[in-house]
């Protein structure tokens, strides 16, 4: 049996939520890789930035703009020790300007996924997967890029059959 990492970026706290400012306890990607877990097992790990987004909602989102702009690769407050012993990494992330946030891109570009499978996941408010798909075959040579699954983040908590449908299609 294929050994699985389920590896996301999520943002707690203020997240645009069909128009408005909602204050999430969990973030929606954080809500979609616990699904996955449930239904494929493997180990959680959480992309997490040293230094941590602005509260405010509209703050973080000039901060983002500008860590795209300057394609900067932000630290992140752990790193895996190795990633040879997983065969199949659930990769999680909202979906910013079509692209994941660049502290994803810190973490895929720290290893060598040569032989890897990579499923990608987002959640996003419209932009679907938007261009990560090729951004994330870019980043990582040599893996295989599966077909991501996009949802809507204000319907996360409610989509529990479309990642399963998803996994099932897929496996």
């Amino acid at each position: 049996m294929a050994s699985v990492l389920i590896a996301y970026y999520s943002r707690r706290g203020q997240n645009y939520v069909n128009g408005d400012i909602k204050n999430l306890p969990r973030g929606n990607t954080e809500l979609i890789a616990e699904m996955i877990q449930k239904h494929v097992g493997g180990e959680l790990f959480e992309i997490d930035t040293v230094k941590e987004y602005p509260i405010d909602y509209t703050e973080c989102t000039l901060v983002a703009k500008d860590e795209l702009r300057q394609k900067t690769r932000p630290e992140l407050k752990k790193y895996l020790d190795d990633v040879n012993q997983y065969d199949v990494i659930y990769l999680g992330y909202p979906c910013w300007w079509g692209l994941p946030p660049m502290a994803v891109f810190t973490f895929l570009e720290r290893y060598d996924w040569k032989g890897k499978i990579i499923r990608p996941f987002s959640t996003h408010e419209g932009s679907g997967l938007g261009g990560s798909i090729s951004r994330i075959k870019k980043a990582c040579p040599g893996s295989e890029v599966k077909a991501g699954l996009a949802i809507h983040g204000a319907d996360a908590a409610r989509s529990e059959a479309a990642v399963v449908n998803w996994l099932n299609r897929s496996s």
